[in-house]
Order: structure tokens, then C-alpha cells, then sequence
């Protein structure tokens, strides 16, 4: 299934006012399961970053910006810089930012395998980005020749245990989009130390709850959406009765350790 098209419906939606753009990182926030365990990976490196004078963060492919969002109001004191490839995209970013008096977040077109802002930032943050990336090692390399001293790159991304809905070894990515099915947790480990990375720490998500959570929170609606745009009228509806048993499911996923899942959470130390 292509994403990217569903993904420019709703941004044609949700762009019409700062109202609905916050309304959107909102849902999303509270959907998104791997936004959840983002989101508590950054809530415990807090304590550590607001003793720091500078804190200066690359968001890494920003997307629709929602993390961002979130950063910036968490941590109003940071610099972030936020990039993407899709010109659009950092566009409507920079005009919803200005629009709502966010000043300490600025969006820029960057193709990852080429940006580097040398010893620059504190934290850089890839959510994913890397299984749409053919060159992963040179960005992981960039991003390492970014990062200061001591600085970490937080990751999310496909494991192959599942990744992107993909069982066996014959079947497609759910996204089309994806140049790769997800990581084997040694895979991108030797890849971040090849990247020169010192210290690499990865752990699952998205295990047994998380699985059945994206289902009704994300595979099954989108699968929808890819029918007719006409189920959008119908989605409310659907989250009304669905969302609440994919709250408990996310809560769990994020709260409980995991052998095995579908994604990946890698925190890479310079």
C-alpha cells in the first residue's frame, strides 16, 4: 500500500487552520504507538539535558513535524532544527510554527545523506526515516559527525521480526514506500558502531500488545482510507469504539519489555 498519498490527503485536511494542525499532532500523539515510546525515551533523558546550557536538536526527517511540536513545547529553552526531504512539508511546517509563535523550531529542505552540522546538537531524533533510506551507514555517519560530544541519536524503526506488516520472506512491505522490511537488532547495531558510534542500545516495541494495537489504530483504517477517501466520515466513529482497547494496548506495550516485536527503539551514544 503507498502511505504518502493518505499521508498529503490528511495534511490537505488538517493544514486548514493552526486549530485543526494542533488537533492533528494530537491524535497523533495519542494513536501512534511508537510516539509513545518516543515520547518516553525523551521525558527520562530530560533531567540529563536540562543541565546543559545549549540544547540544540536535530529532529531527522520531521514529516508532518508532530515531534517537533512536542520537543519544543517540552523543552522551550532548545534550539531544534528540523529537517525533510519534501519541500511541502517543511512549507506547511514553517508557516504553522510561525502562525502559532513557536520560535525555537526551524524547518529546512536536507536530503540525510548528505546534511552535516558538525559537533552541533545534543540529541538527534529519527522516527521512521531509516527503512526509507537505501544509504543508512552514511547517515548514521552524518548524523554521528553532527552530534556533540557525549550526544545521542534516538531511533525508531522496523524490526525485521514483522516490520512493516512482513511475516515471510515473500511478502511486500505494508508500505510501499519502504526500501527495507525492518533491522535485525545486530544489523543496525554493527551499523551505528560502523557509523562510529560508541555505545549502541536497542530494545524492541511494538511485542505482543503493540501488534494489536497498530492494527486497529493504524492498519486497519488506513486499509480503508486506500479504499475510498469517503471513509473519513466513517473514522470517528471507528476510533470511538476501537480507540480505547488500543490505549490499554499501547500502555502496556510501552510499559512492559519485549523479546520479540515488530519495531525497534535504539538509543546510539557518540
Amino acid at each position: 500500500m503507498e502511505y504518502d498519498p493518505i499521508k498529503r490527503s490528511l495534511g490537505d485536511v488538517f493544514n486548514k487552520s493552526p486549530f485543526l494542525r494542533k488537533l492533528f499532532y494530537n491524535l497523533l500523539d495519542l494513536l501512534l504507538l511508537r510516539a509513545w515510546h518516543v515520547h518516553k525515551e525523551i521525558n527520562e533523558l530530560l533531567p540529563i539535558l536540562s543541565g546543559k546550557t545549549d540544547i540544540n536538536i536535530l529532529d531527522a526527517g520531521s514529516g508532518f513535524g508532530q515531534y517537533s511540536y512536542w520537543m519544543a513545547k517540552k523543552m522551550p529553552g532548545s534550539a531544534i532544527l528540523s529537517v525533510d526531504v519534501k519541500d511541502e512539508q517543511v512549507a506547511d511546517c514553517n508557516s504553522f510554527f510561525q502562525a502559532t509563535g513557536i520560535k525555537n523550531v526551524r524547518f529546512e529542505v536536507a536530503d540525510l545523506t548528505k546534511f552535516i552540522q558538525e559537533d552541533k546538537f545534543n540529541l538527534a531524533l529519527s522516527v521512521d526515516v531509516m527503512e526509507h533510506i537505501l544509504e543508512d551507514v552514511q547517515v548514521f555517519k552524518n548524523i554521528h559527525s553532527s552530534l556533540k560530544k557525549d550526544g545521542m541519536l534516538l531511533i525508531s524503526t522496523p524490526s525485521d521480526q514483522g516490520g512493516s506488516d512482513v511475516h515471510e520472506d515473500s511478502e511486500d512491505s505494508f508500505i510501499g514506500e519502504h526500501v527495507r522490511d525492518g533491522y535485525n537488532m545486530k544489523e543496525i547495531e554493527d551499523k551505528l558502531k560502523l557509523a562510529g558510534f560508541s555505545k549502541v542500545e536497542p530494545r524492541y516495541s511494538y511485542g505482543t500488545p503493540g501488534k494489536i494495537s497498530w492494527r486497529l489504530s493504524m492498519k486497519y483504517p488506513m486499509q480503508m482510507l486506500n479504499v475510498s477517501k469517503l471513509f473519513f466520515i466513517v473514522l470517528p466513529f471507528y476510533y470511538l469504539v476501537a480507540y480505547p482497547f488500543a490505549f490499554i494496548l499501547n500502555y502496556l506495550d510501552t510499559n512492559t519489555s519485549h523479546k520479540t516485536g515488530t519495531g525497534l527503539i535504539v538509543k546510539a551514544y557518540k
